[in-house]
């Protein structure tokens, strides 16, 4: 409010305000300043490896990309339902990007958002459970409305790994939404889990009522490199 007051003197805009309206102005300036703050540090918080928005999208023929079915969701009112979304398709589809960018729409309407590559997450993870911090990191993912799991899929989940993805699933499961990028289909995904039982009780929690997105078409970085 403070600097809106000082550059109405540079603009000399307060001559054409009533009392009452220059007041609504400052008022007006504070709240834009605070949404604009909010949304920067959520943004940063989030760890988006890139800046993308739902506006840069493109719907092609041969995408497979529903356009009715992304603005529903651009709502964001998926993350209040505690949906999990699952986007699968072939390398360079634009995976990462859809849901980076449905990230970046979640952090501006005011929601918690965090983004990880599965592989380093489990990194993170074993590391915590070495030195004792591991309930605690659990509980920092939790508390977050959006967890992005990008990379799903690229490496087998075996020994100490199948039960962190278990906790992770099972402390988000109803209660949190939780997007997942993988290359491979949602068919295969049992086969990457070691134990079947714990793959059953796993992909269960993911995989049911889950809105899904299944790209398709020539690689989005392919293209760029032809134009």
């Amino acid at each position: 409010m403070k600097r809106a007051y000082e550059s109405s003197f540079e603009t000399r805009n307060q001559g054409t305000f009533t009392n009452d309206e220059f007041i609504a102005w400052l008022i007006e300036s504070e709240d834009n300043h605070r949404n604009n703050s909010r949304t920067e540090r959520l943004l940063k918080n989030a760890k988006f490896h890139y800046q993308a928005s739902l506006e840069e999208i493109s719907y092609t023929d041969d995408h497979n990309l529903e356009r009715n079915l992304l603005t529903r969701l651009s709502d964001c009112s998926f993350i209040d339902r505690n949906e999990n979304l699952i986007i699968t398709g072939c390398t360079g589809t634009g995976k990462s990007f859809l849901a980076t960018a449905l990230g970046h729409q979640s952090c501006i309407k005011g929601y918690k958002v965090l983004y990880y590559n599965l592989g380093k997450l489990f990194q993170k993870l074993i590391m915590a459970k070495a030195d004792g911090s591991y309930i605690r990191e659990l509980t920092k993912i939790e508390n977050h409305d959006l967890l992005i799991i990008d990379d799903f899929g690229l490496q087998a989940i075996n020994n100490e790994k199948q039960m962190i993805l278990m906790d992770l699933v099972e402390d988000r499961n109803q209660k949190r939404a939780t997007i997942f990028c993988s290359q491979l289909p949602v068919k295969n995904w049992y086969d990457l889990i070691e134990e079947k039982t714990i793959a059953d009780a796993i992909l269960d929690r993911i995989i049911h009522s889950a809105v899904r997105f299944e790209l398709k078409g020539e690689s989005m970085r392919k293209k760029m490199k032809k134009q």
